[in-house]
């Protein structure tokens, strides 16, 4: 048995959405196999790359009916790919913002004031530094 745990709250919601209709329950309580945990860590992993639950339906539909359905799967999954990749590039934008932003308060600490560090700006920082900016602002 896995020892992989998943939120509990989610699965009667999962259930409830149609992507568990033939699973085993004893005493009330469902009965996880291990094609139904291989199934669960895809819906997390669609879940958490933001796909709607109807799509993640979908999805889990297109499983079920087999290999006919390989090409929708691919392409389904090659879109929310690359809808992944555009939000975390957006995030190491922001990421990179709140590191310069670090750096310019430590000196700005330093300093006493942000004299220094705005006159080095936009294009005089620190090696380490200036990529930061300049990824930040672009």
């Amino acid at each position: 048995m896995a020892s992989r745990r998943f939120e509990t709250a989610t699965l009667p919601l999962l259930g409830k959405q149609g992507l568990f209709p033939g699973i085993e329950r004893r005493s009330g309580i469902r009965k996880f196999g291990e094609n139904e945990l291989k199934a669960l860590r895809m819906i997390e992993c669609l879940k958490m790359s933001r796909l709607e639950i109807k799509d993640i339906k979908q999805f889990m539909d297109w499983c079920v009916e087999g290999a006919s359905t390989y090409p929708l799967r691919r392409e389904l999954l090659e879109k929310q790919k690359e809808t992944v990749e555009a939000e975390i590039a957006h995030m190491n934008k922001v990421l990179d913002m709140l590191r310069f932003k670090c750096w310019y308060y430590d000196q700005a600490i330093q300093d006493g004031s942000e004299d220094r560090i705005k006159s080095l700006l936009p294009d005089h920082l620190p090696d380490d530094i200036q990529p930061l900016y300049d990824h930040a602002h672009q």
